[in-house]
């Protein structure tokens, strides 16, 4: 079948590719994801097209006190991207937060930073009566400039923890973990997933008024349909993220009968 709606085509200034889904923001290091991490584009149904910022590692986005020196690496990836052909801009860690709002004012499509962009959505879903539970790596570099710039309120209806907090997810250290990465990266899958489902489910039952639960890494989503089936609650992922994203540039058709 082809779509009806395509009837002719027509070249658009400085675009070589065609048919393309969501650009992607890959960090400048070398670590594997298992399928549904979004540096692994063999688990999501649309095209993905990867481009590295170069010069940004972890070390870089999450740990270093002058964040701002990521900014001009991260437009010029976005830019790139947008000249390719993509339809929408998105990046592979949470932190990326930090810069929604420059990145977007330095592109024409719509730009996806972050699954923190979530958590307002997920906060009205819910109600003021519950918190949603925003799961981050490590929380200790959660700033409220990472909150403010994805439109959430400080201080409003949310919990924040973190997986890896205590060294507790010792297969997610192994591949993200400067000094206490594998040679090379390396992480078992039934192992990770026993590690996150322990401490995620333990964020859970620490609020008894969590009515949804946000992950904020991208390493997370893989786990994401084992962890609802234990807490039982609606989980926001980087995977229901993307799948949004794609869906508003590229609206489906419908197929049915009356």
């Amino acid at each position: 079948m082809r779509d009806g709606g395509i009837t002719r085509i027509e070249a658009r200034p400085g675009q070589q590719a065609y048919g393309l889904g969501l650009g992607v923001l890959l960090l400048d290091d070398v670590y594997p994801g298992f399928p549904g991490d979004v540096r692994n584009a063999s688990g999501y149904p649309f095209p993905i097209q990867y481009e590295v910022v170069t010069g940004v590692d972890i070390k870089r986005l999450v740990v270093d006190d002058n964040k701002i020196m990521c900014l001009p690496s991260l437009i010029r990836a976005a830019q790139k991207l947008e000249k390719f052909g993509c339809r929408a801009i998105a990046a592979e860690c949470g932190y990326f937060a930090r810069f929604q709002r420059e990145v977007a004012a330095s592109v024409k499509v719509p730009v996806f930073m972050s699954s923190l962009l979530q958590v307002p959505l997920a906060q009205q879903v819910v109600g003021a009566n519950q918190v949603v539970g925003i799961l981050m790596a490590n929380s200790k570099y959660l700033t409220d400039l990472h909150l403010e710039s994805v439109g959430i309120r400080i201080g409003s209806n949310y919990a924040i923890g973190g997986a890896m907090d205590d060294l507790r997810c010792a297969e997610f250290d192994h591949l993200w973990t400067a000094g206490l990465r594998t040679d090379p990266p390396a992480a078992d899958y039934a192992r990770a997933e026993s590690e996150f489902l322990a401490v995620a489910a333990e964020f859970y039952r620490r609020h008894p008024k969590m009515g949804a639960m946000v992950l904020e890494c991208t390493g997370f989503p893989p786990f994401a349909r084992t962890l609802q089936r234990e807490i039982g609650i609606p989980v926001f992922s980087w995977g229901t993220l993307l799948d949004y994203a794609y869906s508003v540039v590229v609206h489906r058709d419908y197929y049915g009968h009356v």
